[in-house]
């Protein structure tokens, strides 16, 4: 099963999908980290995000790029923190795993108006989030902690009531 979680920065979103891996159960926790930190920023985000999932069963596994290529142990559930690197990597995955749940940003509900290069990556990323969320099981978006599910599962519809 493929979960697509997306919202804005700071809605939850990641909290959120913490929570969905612990809902399937006990199984082998896998976070997969794609964000390469490159600035004192990204390594303060990083940080927070281990605090967040300390103690709860997660292994790991930095993969900045070559998501295609990762193996698993089977029956795994599979934590993917950030899609920028993704659309062979999440069926390798889902090829694997017993669940998915990947977290994206919401890029288009902002505002903000970008030009050259980054309106290319957001146009990409785009694409990418669409693909995404058609292959899914489930899509749901955090809008301030709140789970908002745009597509779900019957069983997800039960637990989330």
């Amino acid at each position: 099963m493929l979960t697509l979680v997306t919202g804005g920065s700071g809605s939850g979103k990641s909290a959120f999908a913490e929570d969905r891996v612990l809902s399937f159960g006990d199984a082998r926790r896998i976070y997969i980290a794609t964000m390469h930190p490159f600035d004192e920023e990204s390594h303060k985000r990083i940080e927070r995000h281990q605090k967040m999932r300390a103690g709860k069963g997660f292994e790991t596994v930095e993969c900045y790029t070559g998501l295609k290529n990762v193996k698993l142990p089977a029956g795994c559930v599979v934590l993917l923190e950030c899609i920028s690197e993704v659309t062979k990597g999440i069926e390798n995955l889902l090829g694997q795993a017993a669940h998915v749940v990947i977290v994206t940003n919401e890029i288009f509900s902002d505002a903000v108006v970008f030009d050259g290069d980054m309106d290319s990556y957001l146009e990409y990323l785009g694409k990418i989030n669409q693909a995404a969320a058609q292959r899914a099981d489930e899509v749901v978006e955090v809008v301030y902690g709140i789970p908002v599910f745009h597509k779900s599962t019957d069983a997800c519809s039960n637990l989330c009531k």
